[in-house]
Formats: structure tokens, sequence, C-alpha cells
């Protein structure tokens, strides 16, 4: 019974984006709510400007429906669902705000850092408020190993750290059609299987919500995309990503099954620190993803490839947790 409702959630999900996406794009275009892409970004990127942006509100709208109607239907709406809908309608407003100043207000940066942070430290604090009244644990567990450290206190700026950082390392990855819907796609399905593995069917059930959200988006958004996500996507998936990562106690393990996102912001960090400490980039463009455009692959060689390393992540992170 509660396989089938983990799969009609999926299903409901990806049915909805699926519905959703077509009456929002011609939306999105009458308004001229079109992508602006920076003149320093690689060339072959400039075709695509004017392509709609703020596709996200279909991801979150199709998130927000699916776990509430099955939730509500067929368990009971919960806690970790209030909490993980928080996050990703929290994140996505903040990305919405962002996507707005820059296709309405022409700014290309959008909110300031100082704005944008502020409004994840917001969420990211009532969130945590919101564990410690359902009595979660502090303490985070080592994979493949029986130990644990209890941060105690200092758990708080670790949600910080990972809801804030999470975010911002999927924003990133957001730069390719196709590549951040499908390597989201790897990783929640992965949170899927070990929440449900734990026997954390409400936070399974949200998993499998996300996946066919972005699995329905991924439809008009894989290349040529119609349609992109935007800030108010991505900084949504990043959080509700980290969230559930939190919420199932496998803080760490993120790092594994979200590692092409931890690649992507590394790969930024290395170029950064590289030019201003010896003038000279390790890549020929960071995020990574460019890197190997600059370097002549197609760009769905490189959404695939990624693909194919998020799944391998996916999986390695599956088997130390479930069978190690």
């Amino acid at each position: 019974m509660l396989e089938r409702v983990l799969l009609l959630t999926l299903v409901l999900s990806f049915v909805i984006a699926v519905i959703l996406s077509p009456l929002f794009i011609p939306f999105l275009r009458r308004l001229k709510f079109g992508q602006s892409i920076r003149e320093e970004g690689p060339k072959s990127h400039q075709k695509k400007s004017g392509t709609p942006t703020m596709g996200g509100i279909v991801i979150v709208l199709s998130i927000l429906f699916a776990s509430l109607f099955i939730s509500m239907r067929f368990l009971a709406f919960s806690q970790e669902i209030a909490l993980l809908l928080l996050v990703t309608v929290g994140f996505g407003l903040v990305g919405f705000l962002d996507d707005y100043i820059k296709v309405v207000k022409k700014r290309n940066l959008g909110l300031t850092s100082k704005q944008k942070l502020a409004g994840q430290l917001l969420i990211a604090i009532l969130f945590y408020f919101g564990l410690r009244q359902m009595g979660l644990s502090t303490e985070v567990a080592i994979p493949a190993t029986s130990l644990s450290i209890d941060f105690g206190w200092f758990y708080l700026p670790l949600v910080i750290v990972m809801l804030v950082g999470a975010s911002n390392a999927v924003n990133l990855t957001d730069g390719l059609d196709g590549l951040l819907a499908g390597t989201g796609a790897v990783a929640f399905g992965a949170f899927a299987v070990l929440a449900w593995n734990l026997e954390l069917i409400d936070v399974s059930i949200f998993s499998a919500a996300v996946v066919g959200a972005v699995l329905g988006f991924l439809v008009f958004n894989a290349h040529p995309a119609k349609v992109f996500m935007g800030d108010t996507g991505s900084l949504a998936l990043g959080g509700a990503l980290a969230a559930i990562a939190i919420m199932t106690k496998l803080e760490i393990l993120l790092i594994i099954v979200g590692g092409v996102f931890v690649i992507e912001t590394l790969s930024v960090i290395i170029q950064v620190i590289s030019f201003k400490t010896r003038g000279k980039r390790v890549f020929k463009m960071s995020p990574l993803h460019h890197h190997y455009e600059l370097s002549g692959w197609s760009e769905w060689r490189v959404v695939v490839t990624f693909w194919f390393v998020g799944m391998v992540l996916a999986v390695i992170g599956i088997y130390i947790e479930v069978w190690m």
C-alpha cells in the first residue's frame, strides 16, 4: 500500500508539472520574464537570452500540491511535511524575489548577497527551532560506522551552513539546459530510497514529490530549454535537499549523494583562490560544467555526463547507508 502511495506521489507531481509548464511558459513570455545572460559567460549561451525564467514556480507548486494532497489523503499532515514545505517555499520565495529583480528591474545580480543571506538565515533558524520542537537529535552519525558526534547547540550553525550552502551549491549547478533538473531528480530519488529504508514515510513521500516535479519540469527544460527554473527553483531545491538530509540524520551522506553540487562549488572556490593568489585560472571557466563546454564538449554531452556521475554517487550513498 505505502509503495503505491510513494509511486502515486511521484506520478501526481510529475503530471502537475507537465500540465502547469505549458500554461506558465506563455504567461512568463507575455510578462517578458526572460533570462538575462551574463556577458562573461560562454558566448554560445547568448542565444538563450530572453528564454522565460522563473519556471521554478512550477516546481514549487507541484511539490506543494502533491505532498499536501497525498499526506492529507493517505497519511496525515505531519510536522515533517510542514517543515520541509517551509524550507522549500521559503527558499523558493527568496529565489523568486531575486529573479523578479533581475527580470523586472533589469538588475542582472538580483538581490544583494546580504539580502539573500538574510532571507536564507531566517528560514534556516525557523527550521531549526521546528526540528527542536519535534525532538530531533543533535547528533550527527558518521556513515559506515556506529559512531556519532553530538553537536549540542552547535547544531544550529550546522543547520544554517547546510541549508545556505546546499541552496547556493545547487544554484551554481543550474547553468545548462536540464543539468540541475536531472541531477536533482537523482539526488532526491536517492533520499526517497534512504528515507523509506529508515521508515521515515513522510520524508520519503516529500522526496518523491520533488522527483516528480523536477522530471515534469525537465520535459520543458531539456536542451533546447523552453524555460529556465531560475533562482526560484534552484534555491528551493537546494534548501529542500539539505532539509531532507537533516531530517533523515544523514547530514554527512549529503556530501556524497549531492556530490555533483559539491564538485561544482569546489570548482568555483578553487578558481577564485587560484586567480586571487597566483593570478592564474585552473579551469577555463567555472563552475566546472562551463570548463567542459569551453573544452569542446556539446552542452548535451556535459549534461548527460554530469547526470551519470550523479547516479554513481547516489548509488554509492545508498550502498554506504543501506548495506555497509
